[in-house]
């Protein structure tokens, strides 16, 4: 008997989320697909086909969240692979209140939220693999975003700390973390931004990664050196940087 992979992507209505749905409804998975936009998820969704469900949710409401997750699972008929795409990201030099508000309830709260939800569904089902998307920023503090950097560097750690549990469990269940560099995304704001990746490429690499089912992966792979750098550097310099 062949079963399909089961899919589902959170944050698939633009940017990498929505490449990587592509990339496997072209495998022949079938896609379990949720954002904040309608629109754009019904349009995806045309494009795919009926091997596609929908579903629209909110990270912001993180209890509505969990519920429409579960309900998107059980719509798919399982799941196997769940990815983590959804983020929000602010230049805020400022510390507008609002702004910083935004990206811990979207990137901290909300990404817990559906992790929680899959790992124990997984736990349940006795396997699967979760991708959760982290950022360069993550290394260290950035005085231009200082919640974004943060956020991305709490999700690293939850989703290290979830790698742990399952291999002290013994388990069939795989965390990946993936550590974005810069992407051609509406995310990535501001001029003058070297070795940006068009989104296809990221998200081929990515692919990649998943199916090879890695604990962790730079995209695109170049960013390994720049990561390496910034750990290194005395937080005078950084300073000077943010």
């Amino acid at each position: 008997i062949i079963i399909e992979k089961r899919v589902v992507i959170i944050g698939a209505t633009s940017g990498i989320g929505r490449a990587l749905a592509l990339m496997y409804a072209q495998s022949g998975a079938r896609l379990g697909l949720a954002g904040r936009r309608e629109e754009c998820l019904k349009t995806l969704q045309d494009s795919i086909g009926d091997k596609a469900v929908i579903q629209t949710m909110d990270l912001s409401v993180p209890d509505a969240a969990i519920t429409l997750l579960e309900q998107l699972i059980s719509r798919l008929g399982g799941m196997d692979l769940i990815i983590i795409s959804s983020g929000v990201g602010h230049i805020n030099p400022d510390l507008n209140w609002q702004m910083e508000q935004e990206t811990v309830s979207v990137n901290v709260t909300g990404f817990i939220a559906m992790a929680r939800t899959a790992i124990k569904y997984f736990e349940t089902q006795g396997s699967g693999q979760l991708v959760g998307l982290t950022s360069i920023a993550a290394i260290r503090g950035n005085g231009g975003a200082p919640a974004y950097g943060a956020s991305k560097a709490f999700v690293s750690h939850y989703l290290e700390a979830l790698r742990c549990r399952h291999h002290m469990n013994n388990s069939h269940i795989i965390v990946t973390e993936i550590q974005l560099g810069f992407v051609d995304t509406k995310m990535a704001q501001g001029e003058g931004l070297f070795w940006v990746a068009p989104v296809e490429k990221a998200a081929w690499q990515m692919l990649r990664v998943i199916e090879k089912k890695r604990k962790h992966a730079y995209i695109t792979r170049r960013w390994r050196l720049v990561a390496w750098i910034v750990r290194l550097l005395p937080e005078s310099v950084l300073r000077k940087m943010s």
